[in-house]
């Protein structure tokens, strides 16, 4: 590990740690995990950015139905390419320390395909057939009322989309939402 620790500077860890919800020792080994997604090109630049294929083979976000708008939300460029300073913001707020409200945010940005600040009906469609998985489908008729009868829940302004305050009434009541929103180091 001491070789892993030369890549950064007291000071770098010390920005990191004040910048994450990691401990020091939390931030190398998150730099260990990255570094081994493509040992190649980390060991010769701490900093170098890997594509979102390479992300994607991390084990938690190669099976996680979001994993692609995952490195989207958390890529500086947009593009689902990661840094490890994108990485380790991506870890932090998918860390155990991370209060629930900040899980939130992002989880509504992720949720958020087109960008809009609101999850609209085709937002919320696109939720439920990744959670679902291809090889259970509903059926158009299904997907409307599913989707109606989750609006008409937790729409309280009746507008036909979830606005952040909202989608945050519905993560108060989820009581697996923060056990859910893990990634483990």
């Amino acid at each position: 590990m001491g070789q892993t620790k030369s890549q950064f500077t007291d000071e770098e860890l010390q920005d990191y740690e004040d910048l994450t919800f990691f401990t020091k020792k939390e931030i190398l080994l998150a730099h260990k995990k990255f570094k081994s997604l493509a040992p190649e090109k980390v060991s010769h630049n701490k900093n170098a950015k890997l594509s979102m294929n390479k992300i994607l083979q991390y084990p938690e976000l190669n099976v996680n139905p979001f994993g692609d708008r995952i490195c989207k939300v958390f890529s500086s460029s947009d593009d689902g390419d990661m840094t490890f300073e994108d990485f380790l913001d991506m870890m932090s707020i998918f860390s155990e320390a991370c209060p629930k409200n900040l899980k939130a945010e992002y989880a509504f940005r992720i949720m958020d395909f087109d960008g809009d600040d609101m999850l609209g009906v085709t937002d919320l469609k696109q939720v439920m057939e990744r959670l679902i998985g291809p090889e259970h489908k509903m059926n158009d008729n299904e997907m409307k009322e599913f989707i109606q009868s989750m609006l008409a829940e937790a729409d309280l302004d009746d507008d036909g989309s979830l606005s952040f305050p909202e989608f945050e009434i519905c993560i108060d009541k989820s009581k697996d939402f923060v056990d859910s929103f893990r990634i483990r180091l």
